[in-house]
């Protein structure tokens, strides 16, 4: 069969119009996708910034399906999930973003670090904890490290919490010597309960040689001597308490002076105090130095002058309490609602987030703080 060239010249010239067509097509498609995707990015971030964050993430979502291989878009995307406590949703998407084999390196590293935090403010602690592992030797090891510290003290792991912060001082991330201490007297603590002195005793030597100044240790120290009725090795305990400072000495004075009439130091321990509380008045005070006084005079006389200095609620309950008979029913009405009054002010309040407890922490428990409650209670501040 004979080839006609004519349909050949014909054919060409038409092969190449609609290939020309074609791609001008899947040009301007893929300006227009180009195009769409930094607009809904633009307008996800513009909404953001109103604070709208519903449709803020309609519009990443949106930007994402525009430009699926954009790995800024689903960091914000998740980024956003997590502040609004939609967890699950975070954690799929830094999933699908570690899923990705083309993924570079330092991406794959803040994807992780993302979805770390993702399991932490979701208070999945078994599954964060292994993902800030796997940031160990990345750019991310000192917030992982730190991280993993937050979560062994919330589980109360007091050895994975201390190995945690010595790496982070010898990494020079900074000082966590006064950490370690409250972690060593918290062992200290639990060994007691369980009937170990050994172990407790270990754990409070270990306290005291990595922060030599810390209160917590001498106040832990002096506490467990007078438990076992060595009240002579207590007042040495507390002893430096004075001289260090700061106002932790109120959390014993009262224990203090109880260890010294036990062991016939009252004379000596009296003449200390009582310089202490002329430096420094405190209502704790007065009550360890009545403690050790003979007479009721002296201390009604010093209580009238701490009134007129201190005005406190605490110091009026103990001066209705030594100087009116309690036997009519209006003193009592009298000495109830002085106590009532000044219960609120009794209280002791972490200075980081205002949290208020009857009793002193160490450790904020509302903040988790550590050192964040001062020694004075609301009244004395």
């Amino acid at each position: 069969m004979d080839f006609d060239l004519q349909w050949l010249l014909w054919g060409l010239p038409l092969a190449f119009a609609l290939g020309w067509i074609a791609s001008r097509l899947d040009v301007r498609q893929w300006k227009r996708a180009q195009q769409d995707a930094p607009r809904a990015y633009f307008k996800g971030l513009n909404l953001l910034l109103n604070e709208q964050q519903d449709k803020a993430i309609d519009a990443f979502i949106e930007a994402v399906q525009h430009d699926p291989g954009t790995s800024d878009l689903h960091f914000a995307l998740g980024n956003l999930f997590r502040r609004r406590g939609e967890y699950e949703r975070a954690v799929r998407v830094h999933q699908h973003l570690l899923q990705r084999a083309d993924l570079p390196r330092a991406d794959r590293e803040r994807a992780q670090y993302a979805l770390a935090q993702d399991f932490l403010k979701a208070g999945l602690f078994d599954r964060a904890e292994t993902a800030f592992k796997a940031l160990d030797g990345s750019p991310f090891h000192s917030e992982a490290r730190l991280a993993l510290l937050g979560i062994y003290e919330r589980s109360r792991d007091w050895n994975a919490a201390a190995e945690i912060a010595r790496q982070l001082e010898a990494s020079g991330t900074g000082s966590f010597a006064s950490r370690i201490a409250h972690y060593e007297c918290e062992l200290a603590l639990e060994a007691d309960a369980k009937q170990q002195p050994t172990q407790a005793d270990e754990a409070l030597r270990r306290a005291v040689t990595v922060a030599p100044q810390s209160a917590r240790t001498r106040v832990l120290a002096g506490q467990r001597h007078a438990r076992a009725g060595r009240h002579r090795e207590a007042i040495e305990a507390w002893g430096p308490l004075m001289r260090l400072g700061g106002g932790a000495f109120a959390l014993v004075a009262r224990d203090y002076a109880a260890s010294a009439r036990a062991c016939g130091e009252g004379a000596a321990a009296h003449a200390a105090l009582l310089n202490l509380y002329e430096s420094a008045p405190s209502i704790d005070l007065w009550h360890a130095l009545a403690a050790l006084e003979g007479d009721a005079a002296t201390p009604r006389r010093r209580l009238i002058a701490h009134m007129r200095t201190q005005p406190t609620l605490s110091a009026a309950q103990a001066l209705i309490a030594d100087a009116v008979p309690h036997d009519t029913e209006s003193v009592q009405a009298l000495r109830d609602a002085v106590a009532r009054a000044a219960k609120p002010l009794q209280r002791y309040r972490c200075a980081a987030c205002g949290f208020e407890a009857q009793h002193y922490f160490w450790q904020c428990p509302g903040c988790l703080n550590w050192d964040s409650f001062p020694p004075q209670r609301l009244e004395d501040q």
